[in-house]
């Protein structure tokens, strides 16, 4: 993340390290047990809520930024295909 987004970001309560990873796990185990098709409408649905808690677009904008940051856009894995 950027400076811009640490600074705009650090107005909102922060997560202890243990709340963090309390938060992970339960993402983690809630994808797992919806499954790969419905994980995609799930964190889309997660997205909007905690957009409308976030309230700000200005950081919601650079997170998408630094969410999107290093992700192939056709999400391959950087191999040509198959002969790669």
């Amino acid at each position: 993340m950027n400076a811009r987004a640490d600074t705009s970001m650090n107005t909102s309560p922060r997560l202890s390290d243990a709340e963090l990873d309390l938060v992970y796990t339960e993402l983690c185990r809630t994808l797992t047990t919806l499954g790969p098709t419905q994980a995609p409408l799930f964190l889309a649905r997660f997205a909007l809520l905690a957009a409308t808690r976030i309230g700000d677009a200005a950081v919601l904008q650079q997170m998408i930024e630094d969410a999107a940051q290093g992700l192939d856009p056709d999400g391959a894995d950087g191999a040509d295909g198959p002969d790669a």
